[in-house]
């Protein structure tokens, strides 16, 4: 008897590979971005949230940058070859994702940090408070 697991087959390893490999240039998790942020980041990070929530408590070291506020205008400061990792409040959000959208749309290479404020506090790392 089949389970909801197996009743549609695994896809080829072929396509698997891609796929997995795949998730990488789109994503990085809080364990990669708490370690590049101790020694020195070669990315900006991203909170896209409400300067409210950003103030109860971010990741340190990120800009506040809502995804509605990202322009040109607003990216100016950064090269353009600057990666950008977006976060939000975390797996029910899709903050990351929008402010993710527009930098793609504005030419601009990013990331999501998966699990944003929720996974950052899952793998048991301080939050900075204040604006």
């Amino acid at each position: 008897m089949m389970s909801a697991v197996t009743e549609i087959p695994a896809a080829p390893s072929d396509l698997a590979v891609a796929h997995f490999a795949a998730e990488f240039s789109f994503e990085t998790d809080c364990w990669d971005v708490h370690d590049a942020l101790s020694r020195g980041p070669d990315f900006v990070l991203l909170d896209v949230r409400g300067p409210a929530l950003f103030a109860r408590g971010h990741v340190p070291g990120a800009i506040n940058l809502p995804h509605g506020k990202i322009t040109d205008r607003r990216l100016a400061e950064w090269p353009a070859e600057t990666l950008f990792v977006t976060y939000c409040a975390g797996p029910h959000c899709n903050g990351a994702a929008r402010g993710a959208l527009r930098l793609a749309q504005l030419g601009r290479s990013v990331k999501i940090m998966a699990g944003g404020i929720t996974g950052w506090i899952d793998e048991g790392f301080d939050l900075a408070t204040g604006a």
